[in-house]
């Protein structure tokens, strides 16, 4: 899933529903945005949010790649893949990717825009329902966290825990205006990625539209995974 139309933002209120709590609140977080929604935009244009197009996407896709820790990959999974524009970036770091929509005609896209790599996996996924078995040493979360509500959003990041390897690498980025159908923004998700246990902080960007964090899972030792300047000897 993607950030909403940038020419029809609305925005929320003023209710901070960042916090993820198991004790009961008095307010309730509002529910996960529902699946129709996705439905009606994909049943609206192929790419309803200009993926393939828009600068702005290009240039945040450049800068998630480039943040990655690590100069190849065995194995990626990014859930919420859209049309697949990402996924096609990652499919040249990664010896395998597999990217996951719960919307079909998403995931007709993806796997038409990557149908030349075939090292790449296009699946019909609804997370966290429905999740990989398998492991990964790279997890990209764009443009998905703020779609889900608090018992939703616990599911997603614990799995995302679960199923990232020792020393392998999360990056999420999320946009970072109010929008009528997103749950958070990316700064209100920021302290929710930042206290996961068993991650280590590796960059942030604090972009004007969006925030990304990059994070490597510690080794059984609990350390951290040298940074690329210490594995390469430089400090």
């Amino acid at each position: 899933m993607t950030t909403t139309n940038r020419t029809e933002r609305s925005a929320t209120t003023g209710t901070d529903r960042s916090t993820i709590t198991n004790t009961a609140r008095s307010t309730p977080t509002p529910p996960s945005t529902p699946p129709s929604y996705f439905n009606t935009m994909y049943a609206g244009a192929a790419d309803p949010w200009d993926l393939a197009g828009r600068w702005y996407e290009q240039r945040k896709y450049a800068l998630t790649v480039a943040a990655l820790p690590r100069r190849r990959y065995r194995r990626a999974f990014e859930p919420g893949c859209s049309v697949g524009v990402l996924t096609g970036l990652l499919a040249e770091r990664c010896d395998a990717v597999l990217a996951a929509d719960r919307v079909p005609a998403a995931v007709e896209a993806a796997a038409r825009r990557n149908r030349d790599r075939s090292h790449v996996e296009v699946r019909t996924m609804a997370v966290p329902d429905e999740w990989p078995e398998e492991t990964f040493d790279l997890i990209v979360l764009s443009e998905l966290l703020y779609y889900f509500d608090d018992a939703t959003l616990r599911e997603v990041l614990q799995r995302t825990v679960d199923s990232l390897e020792p020393g392998g690498t999360l990056v999420t980025v999320h946009w970072d205006h109010p929008v009528e159908d997103h749950l958070r923004t990316g700064t209100q998700l920021a302290p929710l990625l930042t206290g996961l246990d068993g991650l280590a902080p590796v960059a942030r960007l604090d972009d004007a539209d969006f925030v990304l964090h990059t994070f490597t899972r510690r080794l059984p030792d609990g350390s951290a995974v040298p940074a690329p300047a210490a594995a390469e000897g430089l400090v």
